[in-house]
């Protein structure tokens, strides 16, 4: 038999927090009830605005995402409701829930069994979209697949600037990465990045561009986003650039370090609405067709290249992820053919 919610047993959390396998205490203070499901419905902004809580015995109830719920401490698995019966002074409680059968109860006579309170009517409520799989953090095997440095990460960039020395892209790069690469520096991981897709996608260097990029490659999240993008990037291009080899293995590292902070999030209802956003961004990408249409229109032919430039940067990072639920990984690969002929011609 369960025992009623006491003044000290049971414990507070926002109700975003809310887990199937949770007991809630109910609105009447004096109930609890097994969750079965927990939905999320967000307001017209996206922002999380109320949990929606499927209740192991049927029913449902609707909580205020921002709200304070009371979880029982005590409740045994596999007990949908608690009895709402007080024991005071160590008299039993009832285990069923309240009738109008309380003046036998104050008069010590026995009553009828009582039937449970009536469930509330179901809300049939869609679910959210499952999470992708935890992506599991690269081992120290993973990461010995990717090669170490010759030399000092300045001296790979001087010898990546002296096999190119017509390019004047490479140079001007070059020239500034030499005088020293600091990587909490957010302008020098960009000039990395710059660097190692100037050496694949216009001079087709797929050697040095890996070198270049795993410079950048090898570096974790720091939690700042700016930086981060340059690491992202370059993470992508190595994945498609090992691909193209048919390294599958070590392109499947860099897919699995480009994706690690996505599985960060220890609260599993900020990763939920984490993983709804995210793929929501993957199946909408932005893809600058309205830039390369009027770059076109307009007889820009560097305007557009600038605008394809970032169009195969987004096609590369939905690559990493495997594709999205709508552009599969050969459509990618077809779309990104596309765009690297068209930006090297």
């Amino acid at each position: 038999m369960t025992h009623p919610p006491a003044s000290r047993n049971y414990s507070e959390q926002q109700a975003g927090s809310l887990q199937a396998g949770d007991h809630l205490i109910l609105p009447d203070g004096n109930r609890s009830a097994e969750v079965q499901r927990v939905d999320v419905e967000a307001d017209d902004f996206g922002t999380p605005a109320m949990v929606l809580a499927t209740l192991s015995g049927g029913g449902m109830l609707r909580i205020a995402a921002g709200s304070t719920i009371r979880l029982a401490a005590d409740a045994e698995p596999g007990n949908a409701v608690i009895s709402d019966g007080a024991s005071d002074g160590g008299g039993n409680s009832d285990g069923g829930a309240a009738s109008d059968g309380g003046d036998d109860r104050a008069s010590g006579q026995s009553s009828e069994p009582e039937a449970e309170a009536p469930a509330a009517a179901a809300v049939v409520v869609p679910p959210l979209p499952v999470a992708p799989p935890a992506v599991s953090q690269p081992s120290e095997a993973d990461l010995a697949l990717i090669p170490v440095p010759d030399g000092t990460p300045e001296s790979v960039v001087e010898a990546v600037a002296e096999a190119h020395p017509g390019s004047v892209g490479v140079q001007l790069l070059g020239e500034r990465l030499a005088k020293g690469i600091n990587t909490k520096s957010g302008s020098c991981l960009k000039d990395l990045s710059d660097l190692a897709h100037e050496l694949f996608i216009i001079l087709k260097d797929a050697e040095n561009a890996l070198a270049v990029a795993d410079l950048l490659n090898v570096l974790p999240f720091d939690g700042n986003p700016d930086r981060w993008a340059s690491v992202e990037s370059t993470l992508a291009l190595s994945s498609y650039i090992c691909g193209q080899l048919g390294q599958d293995q070590r392109a499947g590292i860099y897919e699995k370090l480009l994706r690690a902070p996505e599985d960060m999030e220890m609260d599993p209802f900020k990763a939920r609405i984490n993983a709804k956003v995210r793929q929501r961004s993957l199946n909408e990408p932005n893809l600058y067709d309205k830039e390369i249409f009027r770059s076109i229109d307009n007889a820009n032919p560097d305007a557009e290249r600038e605008w394809r430039l970032l169009r195969l940067e987004a096609l590369l990072f939905l690559r990493a992820h495997g594709g999205s639920e709508t552009i599969g990984a050969t459509e990618l690969d077809r779309r990104i053919g596309n765009e690297l002929e068209s930006v090297r011609a």
